[in-house]
């Protein structure tokens, strides 16, 4: 796998051949994650990359939302043909930005448990009513990643990992704080089918966001993968492909 540099800030990953997929990654992750899914992808043409603040793209003031969003847009641009987009968490909102502002360029688009924290029923404070900008870095970084990865993962995480994600937490405020205002969308807008997709079981507010997608969206579906997770890209990534799949499949 070769990296190249595409955009300022943005490292991006290219292979195979036939229809073009790029992934968007989510908060606290990088481009890397995606490979155990575009390892059983062999046929496909995919794009990886880490976004402004992550992995190989670590450095400079932290991007507000708006300007991953422009990150993708401008990845889109680069290829010839219309462009298959799979987000996972908050790079599933990315992608829906990314298809709206460009309905011609995107074909299709697969989110999953994309986060809709600009609506005022998404959860923004813990049961004590704290907000991730409330608390000093390690604290918050230590809150947020035991609610998305789980206490067990978090703590065998080697010092180093951990100090590495402390590094990139500014980015990750600065997205999801930005996100609450730079994050809505105009569904109508997205005109390429969408494959809505979360977790069976999942949190209330990700089976409420599942649900508005899947209502809001001109032409979308909803999808269940029964006893998944979060992190079903790494985590169940047969299944994550067969999505991508079927994704590309209803491609316009």
């Amino acid at each position: 796998m070769e990296h190249v540099e595409l955009l300022p800030g943005v490292v991006g990953a290219s292979g195979g051949s036939g229809p073009r997929v790029l992934f968007v990654h989510g908060a606290m992750d990088r481009g890397s994650a995606f490979l155990r899914t575009t390892r059983r992808l062999d046929d496909v043409a995919w794009t990886i990359y880490d976004r402004r603040g992550y992995g190989r793209s670590l450095g400079g003031a932290p991007a507000s939302f708006a300007t991953h969003v422009d990150d993708v847009c401008a990845l889109v641009d680069l290829t010839d043909a219309p462009v298959s987009l799979v987000g996972h968490s908050l790079g599933g909102l990315l992608a829906l930005h990314a298809a709206a502002a460009r309905p011609d360029r995107v074909s299709s688009v697969l989110a999953y448990e994309a986060p809709l924290s600009f609506l005022d029923w998404w959860p923004v404070t813990d049961a004590e009513g704290r907000r991730l900008e409330d608390d000093p870095p390690a604290v918050g970084l230590d809150r947020f990643m035991r609610r998305v990865v789980g206490d067990a993962t978090w703590d065998a995480l080697p010092e180093a990992t951990r100090q590495q994600r402390l590094s990139e937490w500014p980015t990750v405020l600065a997205e999801l704080v930005s996100i609450r205002t730079e994050g809505r969308f105009d569904p109508a807008s997205v005109l390429a089918p969408c494959l809505i997709a979360r977790a069976e079981p999942s949190g209330d507010h990700r089976v409420r966001a599942g649900a508005w997608l899947a209502a809001e969206l001109p032409d979308a579906e909803l999808v269940l993968l029964e006893g998944s997770v979060h992190n079903a890209h790494m985590a169940d990534a047969e299944r994550f492909a067969e999505l991508v799949r079927r994704s590309m499949a209803a491609a316009t």
